[in-house]
Order: C-alpha cells, then sequence, then structure tokens
C-alpha cells in the first residue's frame, strides 16, 4: 500500500476542496440548465441557480464549520467547565504545533468525537459527555490527538464543507424530483408531447445528482483516518491509548441521535449502525475503514 506524507496529504486536501467546490458549481450549473429547459425556458431559473451556487459555495467555507456544530448540538465550554479536558487539547495543539481549537461538547452519552473548521486557525474539537465520562486519560488523550491530527493535516476542510455542499445537491435534486410529479409547469397539449422525455431527463439529472452528493463525501479518502490514527498516536507517543478508545467507541450501543448521512463521516467512528448484506459490501460505501483494521494498524506500531 502506497505511503502517503502528512506535506503531501495537507497539499492533496486543499486541492481536493478547490476541485470539490468546482464541481459543486458545474453540477448546479447543469442542474440550472435542465430546470430551466424543461420548465420555464426564460434563463431565470439558470441564473438563479448559478447565484445560488456561487453564494452557498462562499457560505459553506467559511460558515460550515458553525452549521456542523449546531446540527450536532455542540456547546462551547471553557476551562472552568472541563479543565481536564481543555488542558489536554491545550497540551496535545502546542505539540502538533497548531492553535488550540474551540472545545465543544455534545450532551449524551453515546461515545464520540469529531472536529470541523475551515484550517488550524478556525477549527473547533467536539466530543460527547459520554466520552469524558468512560474513558481514561491516555484513551481521551488518543481521541483528541486523533482529531487534533484532522485539523492539522486539513482534513476538516474537506469534510466540513462537504457537508454543505452534499446538502444543498440532494435539496435541489429532491425539488426536481418532486417538480415531476406534483408541478404543472407546461399546458395540456405540451405535456403530452413532451413530458415523457422531460420525466426521463429531469429524472436521471436528479438521481446523478444525489449520486454526486454521496460522492462529495466518499471523496473524502478513507485514508485520512489512517494518516489521523498513524499522526495522533506519534504525537501521544501511545498507540495504545487510541486503539483502546476506538474499541470502546465501537463497542458502545447507545445512539447518537443528533447525526445523520450528511456528518456521520466527521466522527472518530461511524456512528450510524447500519443493517447490510454482508460486512465487505458495507465498507464499500464507508467513509471510514474498518475499526478492526484501524486497531491492528495501530498495536503494530
Amino acid at each position: 500500500m502506497q505511503k502517503i506524507s502528512i506535506f503531501d496529504a495537507i497539499a492533496e486536501n486543499k486541492r481536493r476542496t478547490w476541485l470539490l467546490m468546482a464541481g459543486f458549481i458545474l453540477i448546479l450549473t447543469v442542474l440550472g440548465y435542465a430546470f430551466d429547459y424543461f420548465i420555464s425556458k426564460t434563463g431565470k431559473l439558470f441564473l438563479g441557480f448559478i447565484i445560488f451556487a456561487l453564494i452557498w459555495t462562499i457560505l459553506s467555507y467559511f460558515f460550515s464549520s458553525r452549521v456542523t456544530l449546531a446540527i450536532n448540538g455542540a456547546r462551547a465550554v471553557n476551562k472552568n467547565d472541563y479543565p481536564y479536558l481543555v488542558n489536554v487539547v491545550e497540551g496535545l495543539s502546542i505539540a502538533a504545533g497548531i492553535p488550540s481549537p474551540k472545545i465543544y461538547v455534545m450532551n449524551t452519552e453515546a461515545l464520540n468525537a469529531f472536529a470541523t473548521g475551515r484550517d488550524p486557525a478556525h477549527s473547533a474539537i467536539a466530543v460527547t459527555t459520554g466520552l469524558l465520562k468512560k474513558l481514561n486519560r491516555q484513551e481521551l488523550e488518543g481521541v483528541i490527538a486523533h482529531e487534533i491530527s484532522h485539523i492539522k493535516n486539513y482534513d476538516i476542510r474537506v469534510q466540513t464543507i462537504a457537508v454543505m455542499l452534499a446538502g444543498f445537491v440532494v435539496l435541489i435534486a429532491d425539488i426536481m424530483r418532486r417538480s415531476l410529479f406534483w408541478g404543472s409547469w407546461r399546458s395540456d397539449s405540451e405535456r403530452e408531447s413532451r413530458n415523457g422525455f422531460a420525466f426521463l431527463a429531469l429524472l436521471i439529472i436528479s438521481i446523478v445528482a444525489a449520486i454526486f452528493a454521496e460522492l462529495l463525501k466518499l471523496a473524502i479518502s478513507r485514508e485520512r483516518e489512517y494518516l489521523a490514527d498513524a499522526t495522533g498516536a506519534l504525537l501521544t507517543r501511545n498507540p495504545e491509548g487510541l486503539a483502546s478508545a476506538l474499541e470502546k467507541i465501537s463497542k458502545d450501543a447507545i445512539p447518537l441521535r443528533t447525526v445523520s448521512e450528511a456528518t456521520a463521516h466527521l466522527f472518530i467512528v461511524n456512528p450510524l449502525k447500519k443493517k447490510t448484506l454482508t460486512k465487505r459490501i458495507s465498507s464499500l460505501f464507508s467513509t471510514h475503514p474498518p475499526v478492526e483494521e484501524r486497531i491492528a494498524r495501530l498495536r503494530s506500531m
């Protein structure tokens, strides 16, 4: 398996961010043209799609982390609230050579954590209260080091922006599908002559858009988790701490109720427990590598 360095990962994540945003604008432009062609043919819808795509891309870049934290019910904390957690975050941030991220807590007994933000200077780490209660210091340090590694490697920029872009594409695709069934956008004579072709074309386009939204998340290479695990282990000099934490988190049966398909890829362990035919099929469409493999790699360090 090809090894990648931290510097290569950072450069690749920066390139991938711009590619994701460019792809998003392109797919919205295509959707806008198709929507306008089959519905109004005035050009207004097409222009509207382009404007919204540009505005949404800018908003995603600057505000997606705030949206992500709000969606997951995370609240900001200070040193008086959780001095133990703050000390761990600050100490590992110094070791990693990055500014200390803002710290948030999610009030749930579930075990999990995630990092978000557009760069190390504008980053945040969120952990569940259950994680703070059930992990020992070495395990907590392993989890925090993993998330700080995501921040340092610029994984968070790609991950967080993908949440906003994918969500918007899914919304537009859903509107297009609904318009096929409930819209009365042409006269009866036009509908009879062109409805079949329009239905098929818009349906295909909306399905492609939904697939693109999923690919936005899958474009975040699963190798990022292995790299963050390894980098985190180097920060703490204790691979077993993170390995033990991953075991506890993966075996935790308490659901994280605030999580959704749009934000699940941000967490250190995927909080969505999907019932699939086989683990192999599940892993093909997962944004996370198998926890067992991650643990094995850590314990082989």
